[in-house]
């Protein structure tokens, strides 16, 4: 095939594409770029001492993304490259085979389909952020192969699978270290007899219901205890491992969505289990859940915006990492103006975090927030 061979399309607002003449390969290029001004700009507290530090205001570019998609020979052999601008890293690399909706395989660095808080798009967020217990229970992205599908035998008969093997080692890391992988899965029922997706805000306002409630679980042997975008590290109180597979990790988590007529609604319920083998078999059990709900209120409220989204969640862990009692609490509230859906937005938000021990609050954090999330 040669390069003349490959002609633009139109652009549509959704990226610039190019196909060849005889279809067998197609590539578009996707960007996204999110502004964000936020007083003061620390970021969520994690332990005790982040509440003592007075952060200074921020404003700037939160995120940078680049995005390349498309298919080769087949419309069903698929790949997808997202690159992190800003930070100037690869976030996902992958390759599909996608030839039957029922049974699918992936290969590459992405997202493990885990749980429905970090699986959605931070593009396609209802809150500028996820919530504090996002950070503590995330699988995040990782290297490996996966198996999934859609299965609708009409009615309630319709599920969602994914099953998968990692490294275990966080994105971009080629090595397995303790020569153990990271096995994970999800089973998900929309038992309303509708697919429901990875995604927030009923922006289509959809005139039937759609629900889904799904579990996910995973098990791995690491020397590290979470994952972020950044890579593999270690939650408080857990220093890097000493030796390689030096905790033992078995995690679930049980979570739901709902969506009518502009209303939305999900929650999920987290359980981590962490054994450090290498100093007595030392065990820690961190547990946290959240609710979320945002509703266009033009529906039932005739002076109110179209576009304007009222959001709202409130989300709660407990570390079990100490001799004290801990927990962490957040709460926030959101204003989303949608412009043209997820890809073109503007957020306001306010969100507290506290902190209390043995019942008394020791410590609290009020975060407001205005950012710009646009995607061409």
């Amino acid at each position: 095939m040669a390069i003349s061979d490959v002609v633009p399309s139109a652009y549509t607002g959704n990226g610039l594409s190019y196909k060849s003449d005889n279809q067998q390969f197609s590539l578009r290029v996707r960007g996204r770029i999110q502004f964000r001004y936020a007083n003061p700009g620390a970021g969520q507290p994690t332990q005790p001492s982040d509440f003592d530090h007075v952060g200074g205001n921020q404003f700037g570019v939160n995120r940078a993304r680049i995005k390349v998609d498309g298919h080769i020979g087949k419309p069903w052999f698929t790949y997808s490259i997202e690159y992190d601008a800003a930070d100037q890293r690869t976030l996902n690399a992958t390759v599909a085979f996608e030839k039957y909706d029922s049974l699918s395989a992936k290969l590459g660095q992405w997202k493990v389909e885990y749980s429905r808080e970090r699986s959605v798009s931070s593009g396609g967020q209802q809150m500028m952020d996820r919530s504090i217990i996002n950070r503590i229970f995330t699988l995040d992205r990782q290297m490996g192969a996966s198996i999934y599908g859609h299965i609708d035998n009409g009615g309630a008969a319709n599920f969602n699978y994914w099953a998968g093997m990692f490294n275990g080692s966080g994105r971009g890391d080629y090595s397995n270290h303790d020569g153990e992988a990271m096995y994970s899965g999800r089973l998900q029922w929309n038992f309303l007899g509708k697919e429901v997706g990875f995604k927030n805000s009923d922006i289509a306002r959809s005139s039937t219901p759609k629900a889904a409630i799904a579990i996910a679980g995973a098990k791995f042997k690491s020397q590290f205890t979470r994952f972020s975008s950044s890579g593999a590290g270690n939650l408080t109180n857990f220093d890097e491992g000493e030796v390689e597979g030096q905790y033992d990790i078995r995690q679930f988590v049980i979570d739901g969505a709902y969506f009518y007529k502009g209303f939305s609604a999900q929650a999920e319920y987290h359980e981590k289990n962490i054994v450090d083998v290498a100093n007595d078999n030392i065990e820690t059990t961190l547990r946290g859940y959240y609710i979320q709900a945002g509703y266009f209120l033009n529906a039932s409220i005739s002076w109110w915006p179209k576009p304007l989204e009222i959001a709202a969640r409130f989300a709660t862990y407990s570390p079990n990492t100490s001799e004290e009692d801990q927990s962490f609490y957040e709460k926030t509230v959101a204003l989303n103006w949608f412009f043209n859906g997820h890809k073109n937005k503007l957020t306001a938000q306010a969100s507290r975090v506290s902190l209390e021990q043995l019942g008394s609050e020791v410590g609290d954090s009020t975060i407001y927030s205005l950012q710009w999330d646009v995607s061409f």
